[in-house]
């Protein structure tokens, strides 16, 4: 994974489904190129096929799945398997958001099926102490985000600066090339 890097979960929200996808891609991809950032754009599971085909991913824009499970394919009715996500387009996905906790054996076997078939993740952290058990994994990429600050309006780089110096450095001092995130609530270009 890049750095610096933007990640845009557009959730389940309707301004951020179908059309409303669309544009929030098509904005991102333009600003990513524009500025020569990488931005990763993460639809639900029904937009991943039909924006990775309009939406050619470019050396700054991706799109990414907002969940992936640790199936293999076969009879998983329901799951989303890794491959699954490779075939839409895709070349990664979140994993263990706030709004889609899993468990650490749950991690650490989804973290194994992705490195198997190559499909990048971005596995998510509620506290300092979840990111040091992740690390563990050798995952490529985790953000920190503090759920009480998700959705909220006040960026965690305001609201508690310490949290972004304690993840980075008990991150690297488990594994020096996982690539850390720290978000919740970021907004403007000073967050």
């Amino acid at each position: 994974m890049k750095t610096p890097v933007v990640v845009l979960n557009l959730k389940t929200y309707p301004e951020a489904t179908g059309p409303g996808a669309v544009a929030l891609a098509e904005a991102a991809k333009t600003m990513a190129e524009k500025c020569r950032r990488h931005v990763i754009v993460c639809p639900q599971a029904p937009g991943l096929r039909f924006l990775s085909l309009k939406f050619v991913p470019s050396s700054f824009f991706h799109i990414f799945a907002q969940h992936v499970d640790a199936v293999p394919p076969g009879a998983h009715t329901g799951s989303v398997s890794c491959e699954a996500i490779l075939a839409s387009g895709a070349h990664g996905s979140l994993l263990n958001h706030a709004e889609k906790k899993m468990g650490l054996e749950t991690v650490e076997k989804t973290i194994l099926r992705a490195r198997e078939v190559g499909l990048e993740l971005i596995v998510c952290a509620d506290s300092v102490a979840e990111a040091i058990k992740i690390a563990a994994f050798h995952p490529p990429c985790i953000a920190v985000e503090p759920p009480e600050l998700i959705g909220k309006g006040v960026s965690v780089s305001t609201a508690n600066p310490k949290i972004v110096t304690e993840s980075v450095a008990a991150i690297r001092r488990v594994d020096k090339d996982i690539v850390v995130l720290v978000g919740a609530s970021v907004s403007t270009a000073q967050d």
